[in-house]
């Protein structure tokens, strides 16, 4: 037999007051007094009441809809240092589409807002917003040179952001698994019989992302023998922070001297990295990948087959922040989180010709002749 639903009429026939009353105590509406709150919560509770949740979407739906307007709008807001510079950066215009396709496949219609908008304040943006109705907003493609600070109307809406930026205040967080996308490279590169891997990163990209790129790395290094664990190469070298620190403005070539003396000392058989920070360095010093060098790129946009690596699958972090917002409106649920929620986006690795398997290569060596012939064949 199915158990009967107890409402909010059944607690409020039996506290003796209006179905609204109970309503707004259950949700700590400051209009009801504290003792009121507590007392009828404490019934709700001692009766077995539990919220109808299709009631309840259907209720938040209702509110985010006012009649007249077509669909519900996410306010999409940036912190970058022109109004669309973030989309030349790869990732955050993949953040972007994800988000928009996520979006409109919910029924939800997706509004850019630039925070740096002639005449826009922070206070400004939050009138707005509370003038239009929107109360689901994603925090994407924040400079942290430009503040690491929001102070919105937050009790007031449903809030993700995308990536590390701003610190404050401590929302729900949604992006790349850095860490996970590293250890997937090497373990996959391990398969293929490579062992001395070397990683190359800009200290301002680790720093962006809690320096979860290097945390990978070293983790990872663990499974391999201790003579083939080498040092991270990282750049730039030279202090004070400020070379490095504005990652948006600098160069994403590593440098050259640093780089070439660390390359011939250590001797990697594979180099993972982005290909914009060494792939020009490597063939102005007259090495070929793979014959002399394999490569592994941990920011493959389109895998074409020529280079091996990792992509990262910024189009569903951006997703993944819409479903976010749209479940906590859907649950009403609003405000700076007790505790924020990290979501991490794993990334997807492609085999390719700049990372070769050397198993294949290892076995010719010791295969007989006409072994050998069978087994390059294959």
């Amino acid at each position: 037999m199915s158990e009967i639903r107890v409402t909010l009429s059944d607690v409020a026939r039996k506290a003796g007051v209006h179905v609204t009353t109970v309503s707004q105590a259950l949700r700590n509406h400051p209009s009801i007094a504290a003792t009121t709150r507590e007392r009828l919560q404490a019934l709700a509770l001692e009766m077995h009441y539990r919220p109808d949740p299709f009631l309840r979407s259907l209720v938040a739906y209702r509110a985010r809809c006012p009649t007249g307007e077509k669909m519900p709008t996410l306010a999409y807001v940036t912190n970058w240092h022109t109004r669309w510079g973030w989309k030349k950066v790869a990732a955050h215009s993949g953040f972007f589409a994800g988000a928009e396709s996520k979006a409109t496949e919910l029924g939800f219609r997706l509004e850019h807002f630039w925070l740096h908008e002639p005449g826009l304040t922070q206070k400004r943006l939050a009138e707005t917003l509370a003038a239009r109705g929107i109360d689901g907003v994603i925090i994407a493609s924040h400079s942290r040179e430009l503040g690491d600070q929001l102070q919105l109307d937050w009790d007031h809406l449903s809030a993700v952001k995308i990536d590390y930026f701003p610190h404050e205040p401590r929302l729900h967080n949604v992006t790349n698994n850095q860490c996970n996308i590293i250890r997937l490279a090497m373990r996959r590169l391990a398969g293929l019989g490579y062992r001395r891997m070397g990683f190359v990163v800009h200290r301002g990209w680790d720093h962006a992302v809690d320096n979860n790129w290097t945390a990978g790395y070293l983790t990872a290094q663990q499974e391999l023998s201790p003579s083939d664990r080498l040092p991270v190469y990282v750049f730039p070298d030279s202090h004070p922070v400020s070379r490095w620190v504005h990652e948006t403005n600098a160069s994403v070539l590593a440098d050259p001297v640093p780089f070439r003396n660390w390359l011939e000392r250590y001797r990697p058989d594979v180099v993972i990295a982005k290909a914009a920070y060494v792939l020009p360095l490597i063939k102005e010093m007259g090495l070929k990948i793979p014959q002399d060098i394999a490569f592994a790129d941990l920011f493959l946009e389109e895998p074409h087959g020529n280079f091996g690596g990792v992509r990262q699958n910024h189009d569903r972090v951006g997703a993944a922040a819409v479903e976010i917002v749209a479940g906590q409106l859907q649950h009403h649920k609003f405000g700076v989180p007790t505790i924020p929620i990290k979501t991490y986006v794993d990334g997807t690795w492609f085999d390719g010709a700049s990372c070769p398997s050397r198993n294949v290569e290892k076995a010719a060596l010791v295969a007989a002749p006409s072994e050998r012939e069978s087994v390059v064949s294959r």
